[in-house]
């Protein structure tokens, strides 16, 4: 395992033990509302602290970008890119599908990928150009071939509502075009299940960059294919994501893109 990559799996697993630690007192925390559908608990924030501080221990001169502690570049070409708790509200009700997700971006480029999930200690790792792995095995991206027989992954918009209308276009011809849809509510572990091939593609509207560049990667890493609504890779920058196999890419991203608004259209 690369060393930057093993240092962020130490980091992430000491976050995910605190994670797991805290949801057995879910009652005793507290809980801010950042804006309307979007929370921030006790718990992200410690997160956070802990895998700065592991990552910074070993790359003290490294910069960060974190959902809760913000962007400080120091002036590096390494960007670690941290999400401490992917599926804070799915957290604080006890559904157990969350997830601590970090990336490394040298150079703009995302070279090294940690997403772990606590409760099932699934422990996704990628290094660019190395593949993509779940615990030491091996991943490939499903080899569905028709969308038909296809299950895909999304997730509803909670913050912002303005691109609702097309995207329940888009979810209405999906559900008639596929063999079902699913919407956990983590955003880095549905890119993961891309990767694993347990989902057979994967689309959202207006995620942050720390919801997907480390599932990016696994998916990239697996075989896959990851762009943006308008097949390009402005996906970090936009936040449009969509990640399939290669096989039902086409139809796919043709269903998104016929629903599309024009201010996606010209994102």
């Amino acid at each position: 395992m690369h060393p930057m990559l093993n240092t962020a799996v130490k980091a992430a697993r000491k976050a995910g033990s605190m994670i797991l630690r805290a949801a057995e007192d879910i009652d005793q925390l507290t809980v801010k509302n950042k804006s309307a559908n979007d929370f921030v608990s006790e718990v992200d924030l410690a997160s956070e602290e802990i895998i700065i501080d592991t990552l910074k221990a070993a790359y003290p001169t490294h910069g960060f970008l974190g959902e809760e502690s913000g962007f400080n570049d120091n002036n590096s070409e390494f960007i670690w890119i941290i999400d401490p708790l992917d599926g804070t509200t799915n957290f604080l009700h006890q559904f157990p599908q969350y997830c601590v997700s970090i990336a490394l971006m040298h150079k703009g480029e995302i070279t090294q990928a940690v997403i772990y999930d606590p409760n099932r200690n699934d422990l996704f790792t990628a290094t660019k150009g190395r593949g993509a792995f779940l615990n030491d095995r091996r991943l490939r991206v499903s080899k569905k071939t028709k969308l038909k027989e296809s299950i895909i992954g999304t997730g509803f918009p909670f913050r912002d509502f303005s691109h609702l209308p097309s995207y329940l276009k888009m979810f209405e011809e999906m559900v008639l075009s596929t063999s079902g849809i699913r919407r956990p509510g983590s955003a880095a572990l549905d890119l993961a299940y891309v990767a694993a091939g347990w989902f057979d593609g994967f689309w959202e509207i207006g995620l942050s960059k720390w919801d997907i560049a480390a599932g990016a990667l696994l998916v990239k890493e697996a075989g896959g294919i990851v762009s943006d609504f308008n097949e390009k890779q402005a996906w970090l920058k936009t936040g449009n994501i969509l990640a399939s196999n290669g096989k039902i890419y086409d139809d796919f991203i043709k269903i998104v893109q016929k629903h599309m608004s024009d201010e996606l259209k010209h994102q």
